[in-house]
């Protein structure tokens, strides 16, 4: 009975433990959310009065919110293919030939998950600057997919090696091509692992900001861009209907 005793009052002091740790990381997510409908010009918190004016700012006639939020889908979803299609290509490699060296292109394909990314932002500065590429949609892509291709990989690798090789090989000994096998077999069964790959990869490359930073101009600035602006350059209190809508 004492035994019992100790159990419950163990899950119940972890519970405990648990809901106020959840309660502490969730704390400045309710504050954002709460500031976003303050009529305070400088996002007082508790709001002295409540009010859907910063909403309606984000839509209004000269607003720059939506071009950003335009150009920042866009890029992610470019990123995106870009980095299904590496994606699956290295994956591919890595799991189903006997590839040489495969450690080291292994590391060299998760390489930029450990350079700093604003050292990654650098080094594609300078790539495309001499180009004349800064500002271009695409060089922000194509930025976007060093960090998001990475992890595309790291998902399809897991995907691959779940899906019995013994299938493939029964349609290859029945005269079926790759081609067929990967369209009749391999793809329909690497579909969750790649539906997954493509929602963290369009995520990687909404919320980056180094990259965007570093290859946007004056007329091409990401959603995350003029977010770091607003707060750092003008007294813009829509940034927290931006944060609230984002959350």
């Amino acid at each position: 009975m004492m035994e019992l005793r100790k159990t419950l009052a163990g899950r119940i002091a972890l519970t405990a433990v648990a809901t106020v740790i959840l309660l502490f990381l969730a704390l400045p997510i309710v504050v954002i959310l709460v500031t976003s409908f303050s009529n305070n010009a400088f996002a007082a918190f508790p709001p002295e009065a409540w009010t859907l004016n910063w909403y309606k700012a984000l839509f209004a006639d000269g607003s720059k919110w939506p071009a950003a939020l335009t150009l920042s889908a866009f890029v992610a979803c470019l990123s995106t293919l870009f980095s299904l299609i590496i994606g699956v290509t290295a994956a591919t490699a890595l799991v189903r030939s006997e590839l040489p060296l495969r450690s080291a292109v292994f590391a060299l394909v998760l390489g930029p998950l450990v350079i700093p990314q604003i050292v990654t932002a650098l080094g594609l500065f300078l790539l495309f600057e001499p180009a004349a590429m800064l500002g271009s949609p695409i060089a922000i892509a194509l930025g976007h997919t060093v960090l998001a291709s990475p992890i595309a990989v790291l998902i399809l690798i897991a995907t691959l090696r779940g899906i019995d090789e013994r299938l493939e090989d029964a349609a290859a000994s029945m005269g079926a091509g790759r081609l067929t096998i990967a369209r009749r077999i391999t793809f329909p069964l690497a579909a969750p692992g790649m539906i997954a790959a493509a929602i963290f990869s369009f995520i990687t490359s909404f919320d980056e900001f180094y990259i965007s930073q570093f290859l946007s101009s004056v007329d091409t600035v990401t959603l995350p861009v003029r977010v770091y602006n607003s707060l750092t350059f003008e007294i813009d209190p829509s940034v927290t209907a931006v944060s609230a809508l984002l959350t």
